[in-house]
């Protein structure tokens, strides 16, 4: 149930992200989903890939600091209140999530919410109680 995600730092300047996009590409690394976080000086990108070793690998190779970190993905309800609920749940097991991203495979079906959390073991206990559904890494790597 825990999903590997890459975590890339870059500079904080134009065409980065067109480089890391265009050299996975090249390398046939699909990226599943991504979130870019950014200061005034360095981002931050976090991305979900189908291959991680590979892209961490092509990434380092191409002189960028790569690391990886575990999160989990809760597929909700893609209806109002559909990430209330799960948020309630994590609320209820006094969970601390340190970031999170979400999207969408077909709307008015369902949304995958990607969590990074302070415990992710006892976020994958409270959640799976609860009946939130966790996608294994093949199942997201293979979206």
């Amino acid at each position: 149930m825990k999903v590997d995600q890459i975590a890339i730092f870059l500079e904080n300047k134009s065409g980065r992200l067109a480089e890391i996009t265009s050299i996975l590409a090249e390398k046939g690394i699909n990226i599943r989903a991504m979130s870019l976080a950014d200061t005034a000086d360095f981002g931050i990108l976090r991305l979900i890939v189908n291959d991680t070793e590979n892209a961490k690998q092509i990434l380092k190779d191409n002189g960028f600091t790569v690391g990886t970190t575990e999160v989990i993905v809760a597929e909700v309800a893609d209806k109002p209140g559909g990430l209330a609920s799960v948020l309630q749940t994590i609320k209820a097991g006094e969970l601390n999530i340190e970031y999170m991203y979400a999207f969408t495979q077909k709307s008015g079906e369902t949304g995958l919410i990607i969590f990074r959390f302070d415990d992710i073991n006892a976020a994958i206990e409270t959640l799976v109680k609860a009946g939130v559904r966790l996608l294994s890494g093949e199942e997201v790597y293979a979206i």
